[in-house]
């Protein structure tokens, strides 16, 4: 989104290095020399302003990392034919000729380069230690952002390549831009340093205004009990082996006491009251919407291409047809269906993260009637439908949407807390017990009383937080790092597509999913702000009269008349039938089964990580160790 910082975010300033133009080293756009870029503030800003740029665009979390890098999982599964690019890291097809690994690869390499010339030259300068006093609070601060940048960077590089090269010093310095890795747990240990000495530098976001498309202290401390829990965590060594270190639980402490500290100032940080809400304010890209400061950090989009902007709500989000008012919506990543079921019938979670409808070209009114969709749904956090301002014309057709990534929202420090108290003593306090069930109220709202019984044993307490966190993060980029860490990839893959099974037979906890449900158009589809009235969807049930979502929990209802079938446009006014579980017979585009398709390339062992693709490999000359089973 275009708010407060955003036309900062696009100047990609560059500065000329010494040595060759290789996958670290950084472009020259223009030729102002080191001395000249860091000679004042406001050019430091516009320096660390292209050390967030590699944050975004196609190659960074406006498309691949963000959703292609972090699929298949128990909770979303990429959609079409199965090829070399980002389709393929999405099912785990990696081969080491593939350019989406090594494009964001490369680009995640160049963020880390202009963030380590800001933190070089900025504590240099002589306004740092005698400018004016808002001088040196703005470079502090500057100082801060590179430091934490640098982390995201090599964290995103650490939990998908395990061991990398990682250099601290800017390439001008380096006589050699192409090193060995780097064990990851002294380079995590590093980047947990570093994250304690920018918290130090850098504001709460009241004291700076409310934005955060910039780091502030409740980010950097987030960020760094992310990392801690990741290096307390498994991963795939070279050895073949997931496993983690004796030390782990060090870790769990780091991240407890951070999440302990923001978790006491609920001045700058908690939750949102509504979770719905939430997510229709964060699609206004007019504005920033984030009163509670439950959103931490979000990577700024726009300028409607694949540099500095996203394509969320195009990749993701529900089918949209090009001619409808919203723009298209290309829809690439479907819900694994026994997603769906996860989640309690009055979870307000679910039609947030789930669309079970589709957006077709607008009917002989003129008006877009949405469609229900079979059971391959689609991710609902990110939609076309919800952005505000209506984006684009009939046919204009961009895929860039100008939707910010969220990086870290506030329910994952209250989860996160809540599961490193749980591991620490061995189970959960009163305290862990609240952080969890707070996140899990706020999904209930209005239904508190049916959230069950937290459980109390360590092991029971770990399971349900496994569970919380796929409710709360669905389509979030998190779940799939979340099994890796806690060495359950492919356990979940494996039980996912078991109950997959047992969905498409309409047995064991299924027995009573519908084959088919009946749908047409009328009333409001829940939390659509721009919705007209008459778009929305209901279902039949003879259970209740008003439909609602129990015919998805109930056995197929079937309407007394008058049922139809589904145009391709135009308002649905007579019942229509859907497959339901009748779908999970079809086939993807691969050929295969939905029962069968999620994850089928992954391999335990080596699919934990990515390949070093065969130019990165060339470049470094022998330098780098294949990962396992490459």
């Amino acid at each position: 989104m275009f708010k407060k910082y955003s036309a900062a975010l696009i100047m990609l300033v560059m500065i000329g290095f010494a040595g060759c133009k290789k996958f670290t080293e950084v472009e020259p756009i223009s030729e102002y020399s080191i001395a000249q870029t860091f000679s004042s503030a406001t050019n430091a800003f516009t320096a660390l302003m292209g050390a967030y740029g590699e944050l975004q665009g196609d190659a960074g979390y406006g498309s691949r990392i963000s959703m292609f890098w972090t699929n298949d999982t128990d909770e979303s599964i990429v959609t079409g034919n199965i090829s070399n690019d980002q389709r393929g890291i999405g099912r785990y097809q990696m081969l080491t000729s593939n350019l989406q690994i090594s494009n964001p690869f490369n680009q995640l390499y160049k963020g880390i380069e202009k963030a380590n010339l800001c933190i070089e030259q900025i504590p240099q300068m002589k306004q740092y230690t005698s400018g004016t006093i808002d001088e040196q609070t703005q470079l502090k601060r500057m100082y801060g952002e590179a430091l934490t940048l640098r982390a995201q960077y090599f964290h995103e590089l650490i939990r998908n390549f395990g061991d990398v090269p990682a250099s601290f010093i800017p390439a001008y310095k380096l006589n050699d831009l192409f090193i060995p890795q780097t064990d990851r747990d002294s380079t995590y240990d590093k980047l947990i340093n570093d994250l304690a000495l920018a918290i130090t530098l850098l504001p709460w976001r009241t004291e700076v205004g409310s934005y955060n498309e910039r780091i502030t202290k409740g980010a950097a401390k987030g960020l760094r009990a992310k990392i801690a829990l990741c290096r307390g965590g498994y991963s795939l060594r070279q050895n073949g082996k997931i496993e983690r270190k004796s030390d782990y639980i060090n870790y769990y402490q780091i991240a407890k006491q951070e999440c302990e500290e923001l978790m006491a100032r609920r001045d700058q940080h908690t939750l949102h009251p509504n979770f719905s809400d939430l997510w229709l304010l964060h699609s206004d890209v007019s504005a920033s919407n984030n009163p509670s400061g439950e959103i931490l950090f979000e990577i700024g989009a726009g300028g409607g291409n694949g540099t500095t902007d996203s394509r969320l709500a195009d990749f993701n989000g529900p089918s949209v047809n090009a001619n409808s008012r919203y723009s298209r919506g290309s829809a690439q990543l479907n819900v694994v269906p026994t997603y769906f079921y996860s989640f309690d019938s009055v979870d307000t979670r679910r039609d947030v993260s789930i669309c079970y409808f589709s957006i077709p070209a607008p009917g002989a009114d003129g008006v877009n009637y949405k469609r229900a969709t079979d059971i391959r749904m689609t991710n609902g956090k990110y939609r076309i439908d919800w952005r505000s301002p209506t984006l684009g014309v009939p046919g204009s057709n961009p895929i860039n949407k100008g939707l910010n990534w969220v990086l870290i929202r506030f329910s994952d420090i209250l989860l996160m807390y809540a599961e490193a108290v749980n591991e620490i003593n061995g189970s959960p306090t009163p305290a862990a017990i609240s952080a969890f069930e707070e996140v899990r109220k706020r999904g209930y709202l209005g239904n508190t009383g049916l959230i069950g019984i937290t459980p109390t044993t360590k092991t029971g307490f770990f399971d349900a937080i496994v569970k919380e966190r796929l409710l709360e993060f669905g389509a979030e980029g998190i779940r799939k790092y979340d099994l890796l860490r806690w060495g359950l990839l492919d356990t979940k893959l494996k039980e996912a597509r078991a109950n997959m099974a047992l969905l498409q037979a309409r047995t064991g906890p299924y027995t009573n999913v519908p084959q088919y449900i009946y749908y047409k158009n009328g009333g409001s589809l829940p939390f659509s702000v721009n919705s007209p009235v008459g778009e929305g969807l209901i279902f039949y049930t003879s259970w209740a009269p008003n439909g609602g979502t129990l015919p998805f929990y109930r056995p197929t209802q079937v309407p007394p008349t008058g049922v139809g079938s589904a145009p391709s446009t135009g308002q649905v006014t007579s019942w229509v039938r859907v497959n339901w579980a009748q779908q999970m017979s079809s086939t993807y585009a691969d050929g295969r089964v939905i029962a069968a398709a999620l994850g089928y390339m992954f391999v335990s062992g080596k699919s934990e990580l990515m390949p070093y693709t065969d130019p990165i490999l060339l470049s470094y000359q022998g330098k780098l160790v294949q990962n396992p089973n490459y």
